[in-house]
């Protein structure tokens, strides 16, 4: 099974609120263009990133329409069966979703969409757990995401409390769990490091029918063993990329780059980075992204709390703006919102 029940390691950066306000962005691009941010965690543990500290980020100048909550081991129930624990965290998130659907905060429609855990690693015994997801997701739950983000060659590379199993992706027993979920209408994200693409790729194949979402631009490596080769693994990550996006089945979210493991080492600064010098740094990761899968199977996150160690919000937003400046109405559109929508199979809307 996938024990994802420890605590945080201690050398998980924590967000620095003061250190975040140093610098601001001087304008909101675009600020009437409708978003549906498709990938943020909610949590209280170490930290709190719960609706308030939300509504705070997606309030800060860019049209958050909607978001979709993925999981991040967060509230799972306190007792009772162990595979049936994350169910506490699909609860959960549904209960946020409920709360703005009231519209007493606002227009914005957060958790609009969740995608919860279960161990796939229980073979056709997860087929009971799925489907008491789909239960208590209350109609919002439309995936599933097993974390496989694990770096033998060089184990200090690592981006959450737990290390995966080796191998997950090709696991008999994580397949044989996997195969569930189409039948019932589910996605499955990817979270893993830009050396496993191909792990993803033959899943892919495997699994045609599965649409299989790449999360974080495939998961850039810029530190240890990687460090200082960003040049020369770019060629490598954009091959893995191509061969990726050549399966219809597939989609990519761009984002995540900000995290710990991508490099770019923005919280041993004095001051946050902001959307001009972003735009630069990710704006080949991110061009070559849409390229690959076309901006009917890419679509932006912003991947907070996490990011949030590193940047802003509004920053990342505009980042991403300023890369896509010279889209077309319709290619924005999709890019920031109808992909998620069409991939997600989400009941929302612009207006």
């Amino acid at each position: 099974m996938i024990d994802t029940s420890k605590p945080p390691t201690t050398d998980i950066q924590l967000v620095d609120d003061e250190w975040l306000g140093r610098a601001s962005e001087q304008e909101i691009l675009d600020p009437d263009l409708p978003i549906l941010d498709p990938h943020h965690h909610l949590w209280d543990k170490q930290q709190r990133y719960l609706l308030d500290e939300l509504l705070a980020d997606t309030g800060s100048g860019h049209n958050i329409r909607a978001t979709m909550y993925v999981e991040a081991n967060s509230m799972y129930r306190a007792g009772g069966p162990v595979e049936l624990r994350p169910l506490g965290e699909t609860e959960f998130a549904n209960g946020i979703a409920a709360m703005t659907a009231s519209g007493a905060y606002g227009p914005i429609r957060a958790c609009a969409g969740i995608v919860g855990f279960a161990d796939l690693l229980l073979g056709n015994d997860a087929r009971p757990v799925l489907e008491a997801l789909v239960a208590a997701g209350n109609g919002r739950l439309r995936g599933i995401r097993n974390a496989s983000a694990r770096h033998d060659a060089d184990p200090s590379i690592r981006s959450m409390p737990f290390v995966p199993p080796k191998d997950l992706l090709a696991n008999p027993k994580f397949r044989e769990g996997f195969a569930h979920l189409a039948p019932l209408g589910l996605t499955f994200d990817a979270w893993l490091y830009q050396v496993q693409i191909g792990d993803l790729i033959a899943l892919a194949d495997a699994f045609p029918d599965t649409a299989i979402i790449l999360d974080h631009c495939g998961g850039i490596l810029g530190f240890g063993m990687h460090e200082g080769k960003r040049e020369e693994e770019f060629p490598l990550w954009r091959r893995d990329i191509s061969e990726f996006a050549k399966r219809p089945n597939t989609f990519v979210k761009i984002g995540g780059l900000a995290m710990h493991n991508a490099g770019f080492r923005f919280r041993e600064r004095a001051l946050p980075p902001l959307s001009p010098e972003l735009a630069q740094l990710w704006k080949p990761y991110i061009e070559t992204c849409i390229e690959a899968f076309g901006v009917h199977r890419a679509m932006f996150e912003s991947n907070f709390p996490v990011d949030k160690r590193s940047v802003r919000y509004d920053s990342t937003w505009n980042a991403f703006k300023r890369i896509t400046v010279g889209a077309s109405a319709n290619e924005k559109a999709a890019l920031y919102f109808d992909t998620a929508v069409r991939c997600y199979g989400l009941d929302v809307r612009w207006e």
